[in-house]
């Protein structure tokens, strides 16, 4: 065997560019699903409500909806089906450029350029498929299968940095999302296996295409070994696809392990099909290389090798799984005081700690004094940015807010035209907006349906702003049932109490759930810190990782400091109670829930633009984690945020730097901390509002509580194309929220002008 170096000859370089195809059309009859899975899955069914923004999603509350049934035009909504009725990837082509001929404005292009891209793909024309490909994920980048798709044929065009820049994006996002609501909770598992082997799959093959063109040495064996872990990992999650034994046979085979190689190869051969003639070549070419005086006869070769299954799906990083670690107890955000007096007192005047706080009369904001009545009848609209009140013509007293004997009350007229009346036992909320609840006898606590806006000295059902039509939490008239629509347990509890837990291990039952502390306290971030406070009361801390409890925020990846925000933070999360009826913590692993992701589609319109941004505010991790500077940098929610600030009245958001808020880029983009620099860059005076980081690359786009909000996908950049398709309502841009007296057609002239002159 010695100088004996087979490679993978030219053919089978052609082979591994043109498997892709293979594999598609092999992993829609092995029961894949096709690559518009999360785009397309939900377009077709039965008609129903969206989900609702600002809501807690969990395993039972879920209320998917067809992308479908949220197309009001019944001509879009025809030709929408249209494009899932062919199978023929002409005709399925054809009716997506229709589609995007005759509804250039329509909210769902991603679904549209996508069919187009599979279409194209599937009839070889892979130029125009990545085109449209990259239009989709424009609108929607949160597509794992198209990624795959899109990886195959990158790899295909030998564009493998591309490739495999594409597939760990694919991966990321597998690792995220949780099972989408049309797929019975049965199948997912198993689906999502095949799903994952597909994209490492694709990226041990793009690995292994770039190493065979690469020349001896350091590179070429660290690409063969990450091919080889991905196909690895490829075949434990799907072990009955052959292509996948058989690329990881052509790794083994280029890396020079010629035993495991043919182990695999003679698997292939014996399972026949139409990879068996190439793994039988493979195995000659092995057989050559034995010594004569010890490899026998070449059947007798083959059926060794084939027996010598060693342990490939037992070696695989797949394969073993770290035990969960028990968390401590939680002590309490009390027992942190007495050591760590200044931040605790900071706390305690911030936001977090009044998420939620027992009645106390100078906690309120509201009016109860004046304008302290709300009608049925009236009419709310909140829209680009602005609030209108309509008083209806058959309006008729809904809610009285008062004050008796110094306590504050609601006075709710019920469907027995009298006006029964409940105590303000808790405040919700301290800063822009403001919530009530009572306590009813039997211990749950329900929200009083109208809230109070302070900044627009409004009282508001801010519900029915918000949700889509058909809401039952919207509906005043259903206060009086008092059920889970109202209740503060099942609907608020989880991002505005600390350890929230059904006492029955069970689920969002509002009977059996209770919370530790109201608000959100020391040990929702920090973990729980009974070990810590007793370490500390003994002198002997010991030695701990940086996210072990306390979490030492400083020393933890962006990514384990967002995961811990998104335990209130992100809107997609599904909660999934734990073992011991856990709704908002761990007491095993790492303290706090990594939640899956409901696909976005299963959403009310209502939280996203049509050029694909997030709208509201409660996908402010969402959008954080599209951000390049999330995914490619070291950005968090801490590079920018104190939780412990306590100026809200004149820092409401908690801002590190807000007298000169270009610091929290300039930290990064270094270059930048030159002042001429920011202003030839953004062609606006140094120190103005425009020259500002934020305005351009986080403009005010965002819904909140009736205000508009930073968007935290930081690296938006003015689209005036989007904005002359969509209009700025439904594709804000950031030069016309300072210059609205022009168009996007002139913000298009002033950034070529300065391109032109850069």
């Amino acid at each position: 065997m010695e100088g004996f170096s087979p490679t993978i000859s030219a053919g089978e370089e052609i082979l591994l560019r043109v498997s892709a195809v293979g594999s598609r059309m092999q992993a829609m009859r092995s029961g894949f699903l096709p690559a518009i899975l999360f785009g397309m899955l939900l377009s077709v069914g039965a008609p129903a409500a969206a989900q609702d923004i600002d809501t807690v999603v969990t395993t039972t509350n879920r209320d998917p909806s067809t992308v479908a049934d949220q197309i009001a035009d019944p001509a879009e909504r025809a030709a929408f089906l249209r494009l899932y009725r062919h199978h023929d990837p002409t005709e399925m082509l054809q009716a997506a450029k229709s589609f995007l001929q005759h509804f250039p404005q329509s909210a769902f292009l991603a679904q549209a350029y996508e069919v187009a891209a599979d279409s194209s793909f599937d009839l070889h024309d892979y130029p125009t498929g990545l085109d449209f490909a990259k239009k989709s994920l424009t609108y929607f980048p949160e597509n794992p299968q198209l990624l795959v798709a899109v990886a195959d044929v990158q790899a295909r065009q030998h564009l493998n940095d591309d490739a495999i820049a594409t597939v760990r994006a694919a991966l990321d996002y597998f690792d995220r999302i949780g099972r989408p609501g049309a797929i019975a909770e049965s199948q997912w598992p198993a689906t999502k296996r095949r799903l994952q082997a597909s994209a490492n799959f694709a990226l041990g093959r793009a690995l292994l295409q770039e190493a065979v063109q690469a020349p001896a040495g350091e590179k070429r064996a660290s690409l063969l070994k990450e091919s080889e872990q991905a196909l690895s990992q490829a075949r434990t999650l799907n072990p009955e696809d052959w292509e996948i034994v058989y690329a990881l046979g052509l790794a083994r085979l280029s890396s020079g392990d010629f035993p495991a190689a043919a182990n695999l190869f003679a698997q292939v051969y014996e399972q026949g099909g139409e990879l068996a003639p190439k793994a039988l070549e493979h195995l000659q070419t092995i057989y050559k290389t034995l010594a004569t005086n010890s490899k026998g006869d070449f059947e007798s070769f083959v059926q060794r090798s084939a027996s010598s299954r060693t342990t490939e799906l037992q070696q695989s990083p797949a394969g073993k799984s770290a035990a969960a670690q028990e968390m401590p107890a939680y002590a309490g955000s009390d027992s942190c005081r007495s050591c760590h007096g200044g931040i605790y007192r900071n706390w305690s005047h911030s936001g977090m700690s009044k998420m939620l706080r027992p009645y106390a009369p100078e906690n309120v904001i509201g009016d109860f004094t004046q304008n302290n009545e709300f009608y049925l009848g009236d009419e709310d609209e909140y829209k680009d940015g602005k609030l209108t009140v309509i008083h209806g013509a058959s309006r008729s007293p809904f809610a009285r807010m008062q004050i008796k004997g110094g306590k504050h009350y609601f006075d709710i007229m019920e469907s027995d035209g009298q006006w029964h009346t409940y105590p303000v036992d808790y405040t919700i909320g301290s800063k822009w907006q403001q919530a009530y609840a009572t306590k009813l006898p039997n211990g749950q606590i329900h929200v009083f349906p109208i809230q109070y806006s302070a900044r627009e000295k409004q009282w508001l059902n801010f519900w029915k702003l918000i949700d889509s039509p058909g809401s039952a939490r919207a509906d005043l008239q259903s206060w009086q049932k008092l059920d889970e629509t109202t209740s503060y347990q099942d609907v608020c509890a989880v991002c505005h109490t600390s350890q929230l837990r059904n006492v029955k291990a069970g689920g969002f039952e509002p009977e059996n759930l209770e919370f530790r502390e109201a608000g959100i306290d020391c040990e929702m971030c920090h973990g729980p810190s009974s070990r810590h406070v007793a370490a500390m009361d003994s002198g002997d801390e010991g030695k701990k990782e940086p996210l072990d409890p306390p979490v030492e925020f400083r020393k933890i990846s962006n990514r384990d400091f967002v995961a811990v925000c998104s335990q209130c933070h992100m809107q997609s999360a599904i909660r999934t109670p734990g073992p011991h009826g856990e709704l908002n913590f761990s007491t095993s692993g790492s303290f706090f829930m990594r939640s899956p992701m409901i696909p976005f589609s299963e959403f009310s319109r209502k939280g996203f633009y049509k050029d694909g941004r997030f709208r509201q505010t409660t996908f402010i991790v969402e959008a954080l984690e599209r951000s390049q500077c999330f995914r490619k940098g070291q950005v968090s929610c801490g590079t920018c945020h104190n939780p412990h600030s306590h100026d809200e009245s004149s820092n409401p958001t908690a801002l590190k730097f807000r007298d000169d808020p270009n610091q929290m880029c300039t930290g990064c983009h270094t270059q930048f901390q030159d002042k001429s620099k920011i202003a030839a860059h953004t062609h606006h005076s140094s120190g103005s509002e425009a020259s500002q980081c934020a305005s351009c690359h986080m403009p005010r786009i965002m819904e909140a509580l009736l205000f508009r909000a930073r968007t935290h996908q930081i690296d938006d950049i003015p689209n005036a194309d989007m904005t002359e398709r969509f209009g700025q309502s439904e594709s804000p841009n950031a030069c016309l929220l300072c210059h609205a007296e022009k168009n996007a057609l002139w913000v298009k002239q002033q950034i070529s002008s300065w391109k032109a002159a850069d």
